[in-house]
């Protein structure tokens, strides 16, 4: 049985894609939008051996595989051609597919990860989170390219869910309403101290600094970011309020700030730590000072908050962990916190990913150059795949703000949100 013979009794001889196989067998719509290209029997050997998105990711990233068109449609598409297939008749295909005395042989030589899968990403949970180990994990990931990561985020360099403040929004000013959004939040004002924890590239520390006249100091475990971040400072004149360290948010030594921001690294923490996280920048605060929390989640703790062995835990965020926002929520009530503002940002990172999507596709030759194209392979799959997730509500992304009471319970909030939308 060919290749094509197979993709067709899965989804139909009509499937609006384009089907091709190395062993010359073609099925679907020929000039389809979307082209899938199965280069190499070592393609079925990872479908084989990694059954489901961590095998398919394996065969992109690898070569093996390639998607023409763009990426998004195709996930969306093929999704949807798949739905409908019953693990059964998988199972049935691929004992007739494993007759091939070809695909018999590439199956049987699993081939290796490839270099872009993080060695060190399956331990036991009682193994993750020490200050070295999550060091590893971030420099994994955001210690890329500096370059890389100016393409694909553009002039804002922030690597964080943006909010748009209307429909015809840009990336940038979207970019530049968030960390308005969170100014506003915190309460920010000329002569007080920011600490921004998981800062990046040092985007909030500067919006602070420059628009709001605040001594803002940010920590980051990755060095290229810090690097570019004090650069960035000092070209745009904000060295005497704005600072970015090279340090564990752990290791941070000074207290009494009037605020704290915490903008996309609740994720890289993990659930048995998110209790002393929050007790810890509980402890960084004056009293009625103010904490927004920004992180990934997801819409609910039913499911296994992490999986180990899967595709963004092996090429993305080694040792990440999402949880439901009730469950972030009561582990800062439960530190200290009194919660004053809640709310869901999740179509907004939909489009923060669409123009990541396209800022990649912009500088796709550029891309490869600088980090390979298995990188920008990972890139551009785990982009379009996030996009969906959040379309999807497999994921969401939570803005959560505490405060600091004082010894007298005193919120010294607003008797109304004065932080507009």
């Amino acid at each position: 049985m060919t290749l094509a013979k197979v993709f067709e009794q899965l989804v139909g001889p009509e499937a609006p894609v384009e089907f091709a196989a190395y062993d010359g067998s073609r099925a679907g719509v020929p000039g389809a939008g979307i082209r899938v290209d199965v280069r190499s029997p070592y393609a079925v050997s990872c479908l084989v051996h990694s059954p489901g998105s961590l095998g398919l990711a394996r065969a992109y990233v690898s070569g093996y595989l390639d998607v023409s068109g763009d990426l998004y449609t195709a996930l969306s598409t093929m999704q949807q051609m798949f739905d409908d297939v019953t693990p059964g008749a998988k199972f049935r295909l691929m004992s007739e597919v494993m007759r091939d005395p070809l695909l018999r042989g590439a199956v049987s030589r699993r081939p290796a990860p490839p270099p872009q899968e993080a060695p060190f990403s399956r331990v036991p949970a009682w193994l993750r989170h020490s200050k070295r180990r999550d060091a590893k994990a971030i420099s994994h990931h955001y210690d890329v390219s500096n370059t890389f990561y100016a393409w694909v985020l553009g002039p804002s360099m922030a690597y964080t869910c943006a909010c748009y403040p209307e429909e015809g929004s840009t990336l940038e000013e979207a970019q530049f309403h968030k960390h308005d959004l969170v100014a506003r939040k915190l309460g920010l004002k000329r002569g007080m101290r920011l600490l921004d924890v998981g800062c990046g590239w040092g985007g909030m520390v500067m919006h602070a600094a420059k628009e709001y006249g605040v001594k803002a100091l940010g920590v980051t475990l990755s060095k290229q970011q810090a690097e570019w971040a004090q650069k960035a400072i000092a070209d745009r004149g904000l060295s005497e309020l704005a600072e970015v360290r090279h340090l564990d948010y752990r290791d941070v030594k000074e207290s009494e700030f009037d605020a704290v921001s915490s903008i996309g690294l609740t994720e890289h923490i993990g659930k048995a730590n998110l209790s002393s996280y929050f007790a810890f920048l509980h402890g960084k605060l004056k009293p009625g000072g103010r904490m927004l929390n920004h992180t990934i989640t997801r819409p609910d703790n039913l499911a296994p908050a992490m999986k180990p062995g899967g595709f963004i835990n092996r090429y993305v965020f080694p040792d990440g962990e999402l949880e439901g926002p009730g469950f972030i929520q009561a582990n800062m009530n439960d530190s200290g916190f009194e919660i004053r503002h809640q709310e869901n940002l999740r179509e907004h990172y939909a489009r923060t990913l669409a123009g990541w999507c396209r800022n990649l596709e912009d500088h796709w030759d550029e891309a490869v150059a600088e980090v390979g194209e298995g990188t920008a392979r990972v890139w551009r799959v785990y982009m379009a795949g996030c996009r969906l997730g959040f379309e999807q509500n497999w994921i969401q992304l939570h803005q959560t703000l505490g405060v600091r009471l004082d010894s007298d319970g005193n919120a010294h909030m607003p008797l109304r949100p004065d932080w507009g939308s």
